[in-house]
């Protein structure tokens, strides 16, 4: 895979965007899931996480980002309410682009998705997160990038926690 392009900033109305080059998708090993708060720290320069989140896209140019539509979703809602709408439309065209994959559901995800949020159920609900573990689950996927300190919550099915490359 190519080395990750330096990143473009330009001026968005509230803040600044950051406009991430495309990144091209192809048969990966080096798959690692993506939660809401990277990629909306990816794109707002003011984030206090920007820079590490980029820092780690740069250092690690082979990694294949991979996310699931709740989390889409997430960071689409977000960045048009926390920066603007074109934050949000420059998201999307990146993933367009080839930025990040998203994980199409299956069929018995939201039953999984359903099962891991009421095992979980004293923690607040987040149908993002719950979505990350379900994939990591089904894919057998142990990285994320993620900014939540208690993301070690979730388990795969052999009980091991999932590993955050941000903490």
């Amino acid at each position: 895979m190519s080395q990750t392009p330096s990143p473009t900033v330009t001026h968005g109305a509230a803040a600044d965007v950051v406009r991430e080059p495309s990144r091209p998708w192809g048969a990966h090993a080096n798959i690692v899931l993506v939660d809401s708060g990277p990629l909306i720290a990816l794109f707002n320069s003011a984030d206090h996480w920007h820079q590490p989140v980029l820092g780690w896209l740069q250092a690690n140019p082979a990694a294949s980002l991979l996310s699931t539509w709740p989390v889409a979703t997430e960071v689409c809602a977000l960045l048009a309410r926390r920066i603007h709408n074109d934050c949000a439309l420059d998201f999307l065209r990146w993933a367009q682009r080839g930025g990040i994959r998203l994980d199409p559901a299956t069929e018995g995800s939201l039953t999984e998705v359903l099962r891991l949020s009421e095992r979980f159920a004293d923690l607040p609900f987040d149908l993002a997160d719950a979505s990350i573990a379900e994939t990591a689950a089904r894919l057998k996927l142990r990285h994320v990038l993620s900014i939540d300190a208690d993301f070690d919550v979730y388990r795969d099915r052999a009980g091991r926690p999932l590993i955050n490359l941000l903490r």
